[in-house]
């Protein structure tokens, strides 16, 4: 486990340059997550440490295979200076650690809800999980270990996470595209739906 996170954070590391800061939380039952904040021109990304130290495994599966399965972390990004977006790294924590608490499987396309504003007057509470591969490459890991994917967060009002139960996840990114809705500023409104 650990080696497989001193390789995701070298990863990082090489991508995104040095953290400036980093925060950690541990849940009950669970094992440490940390965020780091990365801060580079006008960009602020928050990524997750700890998600992948562990294979996700489907909760329907009787046993849990230790090796084998999707890992994953998470980033994301956002405008510096528009909002106090630090006390993301709370909710991005609670989000890493919701395979391990929840059994669940997070994957492009899926929703993630925190049920409260991302951070102090965010019109967020969750956020899409966009396709990896963009920002950060996967990360291979020795066989039969799966790669680490680091998966890009896109914060959603409530109508938009509304609108994409409705309509599916590539519908609401077209939409965001068609409108040229900038998707990394922390003070967006909600896209036109009609």
């Amino acid at each position: 486990m650990a080696e497989i996170l001193a390789l995701v954070e070298a990863r990082l590391r090489s991508t995104l340059g040095e953290p400036d800061a980093r925060a950690s939380v541990t849940f009950l039952g669970t094992d440490r997550i940390e965020v780091l904040r990365f801060t580079g021109g006008d960009l602020v990304r928050y990524a997750t440490l700890g998600m992948s130290a562990h294979p996700m495994t489907d909760p329907t599966a009787v046993v849990a295979d230790p090796v084998r399965g999707p890992r994953a972390e998470l980033v994301l990004t956002v405008r510096a200076g528009l909002a106090p977006t630090d006390k993301l790294l709370r909710p991005l924590a609670v989000l890493a650690a919701s395979p391990m608490v929840e059994g669940l499987v997070v994957a492009p396309g899926a929703s993630l809800d925190v049920g409260e504003p991302l951070w102090d007057g965010a019109p967020f509470t969750s956020v899409l999980v966009a396709e990896p591969g963009g920002l950060v490459e996967d990360l291979e890991l020795d066989e039969p270990m799966d790669p680490v994917r680091f998966l890009p967060l896109l914060p959603m009002t409530a109508n938009e996470a509304a609108w994409k139960r409705v309509h599916g996840a590539a519908a609401l990114q077209e939409r965001w595209l068609a409108r040229g809705t900038d998707l990394r500023d922390p003070l967006r409104t909600a896209v036109a739906l009609d």
